[in-house]
């Protein structure tokens, strides 16, 4: 991908508040597990993943893009770009949403059509697709779990909390309860089950039936918010179960009323369209330093939108976890920086302005070489095709193997315990 180089000639740092790119996965859990030998490298021989892809009906997936480009445009945005005549589109075969709420979360839409391409297009993908449960690590769910929720969301009807009247409801009952009839959820509990929730509200009725599972989840922050708030689910996943708190979006209005006065800062606030999307790419690539604080959730896309824009991260957190760590060092690339330090007044413009024009060559020279690693797109218009062997779908199924021996050995356990005791829920969240 070829990204314009910053043109300013003096410091700039840049605040964006937009959802403009496919956003990548972070992975959260209590313990990870770093194997040091693995390496950003075209040459390196490694070990894949065996995959079995659950048997779920069309209807779930690519039958659900058909569902959305026939119905109505999207009541949250003025300009749904998908329904450009504010009627229902022709069904497009295969495609994603362009939608900015929806797209940002379409990691679900890549790892299906990676793990959908022919056998023999498919050399450099980590994970490689078997068609017995019994030659699998894992079980991949392939239920579009963000589509489903936003096309509820989307419709206008406020009937996303309910579950009268609820499609994505229905369609996630529809899958829990196609899992739990197959030997291989009651083999493991669905502990080696893939779910791909990238969207903070997917599966959101369900999630205490699926909480053993392995989630790869964008953040945990708005599960937690919505546990928060019901007490239908007395097994819920509480916060202490993974290692991220949110810091809080206050942050992110105090850091705005600290700089929005300094001279070479531009502070600019963005929407969900196309023409927000157009102004926080242009402001990234013209600026040297993007400002990422803490959100509606501990983590947003601005981090790899600056990425691909080249434009040095300067992430405001105090432990904040970030996508395939143990594989990247992100201090290479990144300026990170204390919630403390951060809200102290003209301490951040200062550290800034005081890394000379070397350091931040190295910090873009470096980061250049690891921007593939958050790519998704294979190019293809239908998503099925082979990917990037240094992308992100290779590197998600990197962490997922990872996972591997500690949900074997959940289940060894499961299958001794005592009988009348019980342990917590616990997600194996990525």
């Amino acid at each position: 991908m070829a990204v314009a180089r910053p043109l300013c000639s003096h410091s700039c740092l840049f605040l964006a508040f937009s959802l403009v790119s496919i956003v990548s996965l972070l992975f959260f859990s209590n313990s990870l597990l770093s194997d040091p030998n693995l390496r950003i490298s075209r040459g390196t021989v490694e070990t894949g993943i065996n995959v079995f892809v659950a048997e779920l009906p069309r209807s779930l997936n690519y039958g659900l893009l058909d569902k959305y480009w026939s119905s109505p445009p999207d009541s949250r945005i003025p300009s749904d770009p998908d329904h450009p005549t504010r009627k229902p589109n022709p069904p497009k075969p295969g495609k994603y949403p362009e939608n900015p709420l929806i797209k940002q979360y379409s990691a679900e839409y890549w790892m299906m059509g990676d793990l959908e391409t022919p056998p023999e297009k498919r050399i450099g993908s980590f994970a490689k697709r078997v068609f017995s449960e019994s030659e699998a690590d894992v079980v991949f769910v392939p239920f579009f779990a963000t589509l489903s929720a936003e096309m509820e969301l989307g419709n206008g009807k406020g009937s996303f909390r309910k579950r009268s009247g609820n499609e994505d409801y229905q369609r996630q009952r529809q899958v829990v309860d196609f899992l739990n009839k197959t030997q291989a959820w009651k083999r493991s509990g669905g502990r080696d089950h893939v779910f791909v929730l990238t969207d903070p509200v997917a599966m959101w009725h369900v999630r205490h039936e699926i909480a053993l599972s392995i989630l790869l989840v964008v953040d945990f922050g708005g599960w937690f918010r919505l546990d928060s708030k019901s007490s239908s689910f007395p097994e819920r996943i509480e916060h202490t179960q993974v290692s991220v708190i949110k810091d809080g979006g206050l942050i992110r209005e105090k850091l705005w009323d600290l700089l929005v006065d300094e001279h070479d800062i531009v502070m600019e606030e963005g929407f969900p369209n196309a023409t927000g999307r157009e102004q926080s790419i242009r402001g990234m690539r013209n600026s040297e330093f993007c400002l990422h604080p803490a959100g509606d959730t501990p983590t947003s896309c601005r981090l790899f939108d600056a990425i691909q824009s080249l434009c040095i991260p300067v992430i405001v957190s105090d432990n904040i976890e970030l996508p395939f760590e143990g594989i990247l060092d992100y201090s290479e690339f990144s300026v990170f920086v204390s919630v403390s330090d951060a809200l102290t007044p003209k301490w951040l413009a200062n550290h800034l302005r005081s890394f000379s024009e070397r350091d931040k060559e190295s910090f873009r020279s470096r980061m250049a070489k690891v921007q593939s690693v958050f790519v998704y797109d294979n190019g293809r218009a239908d998503g099925i095709g082979p990917i990037q062997p240094d992308g992100a779908v290779n590197h998600i199924w990197k962490k997922v193997q990872q996972k591997v021996p500690m949900v074997k050995e959940a289940v060894i356990r499961e299958r001794r315990k005592p009988v009348g005791t019980s342990v917590p829920l616990r997600c194996q969240c990525i």
